[in-house]
């Protein structure tokens, strides 16, 4: 591992970042300017869910970049239609909305439920969300997130917004009535701890949401895209949300985000909203590839079968090391609670050229690129064994 001190004074200090450049990557390994290959369980935080160089994702930008990169939404292109007629046919929903993040997909949300309410009631504006929720760091989506030291320092924020606790259906049912316009939740909660949704409570979601004709948007940013073994996690719970919102591994590198909503969720008109870049062809062109690839049945068997394995192993390991609490979440998006400090696994796996990433101060998050094999995981398993043995020497 390079030992080197990065020296990037003019960029602006917003990340904890490992003193390390990737210069390239292939399938789950980087590798630094010394040519050291890193196992990624990272994935850009679940983003390069097809892996690093994936030759298809390759073919399909260096075809769309040689014949056209951008021209505005005042336009159509192909891409993008394909994406959307994609998208809206696998999820059920009617049309999309395209931008380049999971937060903005989640400030799109936010209009769109509140526009909602307005349909009905100009008193119609409060949003429930859940604790322990991330929704992302710009202002409407950071009101949306639950934990104060983010936002704190940056109020006041949007108003009208009150959490309930995950599973909690006594909760959720006691903070809805009629003035509620949107009931906003991650179907597994990824930087909360990787946490689920029980099945009764997503259902009674729905339930409540229709009954005070408040719109159910599910942020999928994180769990969605084939992560959890589903091509988008609400399948699990059989339940469908009004709206859904997607990034990450819906470019597979390439920076998109969605908003898919069903007919009555389908408020914005011309002048509403709008993305410079959103749905550009090139970040579209990764989007129906990934599309393409993951929502096969194959592909999503794969995934399952792989999540078998992984926590087959972690438990295997634990008989002999005693370090697990808990393993939580679905497919690979899993969170692993140790005894140990998250960044005390972390710092010492980098050591042994092992990516990995936290979701709490004891929770390990396992979210590698999805193509990845059996054969990776039991190289990951021998490395995490080795950071065990120094954390309990």
């Amino acid at each position: 591992m390079s030992s080197n001190k990065i020296n990037a004074e003019s960029i602006m200090n917003t990340y904890g970042r490992k003193d390390i450049v990737f210069e390239k990557g292939s399938g789950v390994w980087l590798y630094d300017e010394s040519g050291n290959a890193y196992l990624d369980f990272v994935a850009g935080v679940a983003v390069n869910c097809l892996g690093h160089s994936h030759p298809e994702i390759v073919k399909a930008m260096q075809t769309q970049v040689a014949n056209l990169v951008h021209v505005s939404n005042i336009y159509w292109t192909q891409a993008q239609i394909d994406l959307g007629d994609k998208l809206c046919a696998k999820s059920g929903l009617s049309s999309a909305f395209f931008c380049n993040s999971g937060t903005e997909s989640l400030e799109a949300a936010l209009k769109i439920g509140r526009k909602y309410g307005k349909t009905i009631s100009k008193d119609k504006t409060k949003i429930v969300v859940l604790e322990k929720a991330f929704h992302g760091r710009t202002m409407g989506a950071l009101s949306l997130t639950w934990n104060p030291k983010y936002k704190e320092p940056f109020g006041p924020l949007v108003d009208q917004i009150s959490a309930v606790p995950l599973n909690d259906i006594k909760a959720l049912t006691n903070m809805m009535d009629d003035d509620v316009c949107a009931i906003i939740m991650e179907p597994i909660q990824g930087e909360g701890g990787i946490y689920n949704s029980e099945k009764a409570f997503v259902e009674s979601a729905r339930a409540l949401a229709d009954q005070h004709d408040a719109l159910l948007i599910f942020d999928e940013v994180q769990c969605g895209m084939a992560r959890t073994g589903h091509l988008f996690a609400h399948q699990m719970y059989g339940v469908k949300p009004d709206v859904l919102c997607l990034a990450k591994g819906l470019g597979a590198g390439m920076p998109i985000g969605a908003v898919i909503v069903n007919e009555r969720a389908d408020v914005l008109v011309p002048g509403d909203h709008g993305s410079t870049f959103g749905g550009n062809p090139l970040a579209c062109s990764a989007g129906n590839v990934v599309m393409d690839i993951v929502s096969k049945p194959a592909f999503l068997d794969h995934v399952k079968a792989i999540s078998s394995y992984i926590k087959k192993a972690l438990q295997t390991l634990d008989e002999t090391h005693d370090f697990l609490k808990e393993i939580r979440g679905e497919g690979l998006i899993l969170g692993v609670e140790t005894k140990y400090k998250s960044a005390d696994i972390i710092e010492k796996a980098l050591g042994e050229e092992l990516l990995l990433i936290g979701a709490g101060e004891n929770t390990v998050r396992i979210i590698p690129p999805l193509v990845i094999t059996e054969k990776e995981i039991d190289i990951f398993i021998n490395k995490f064994e080795i950071v065990l043995n120094q954390l309990s020497a």
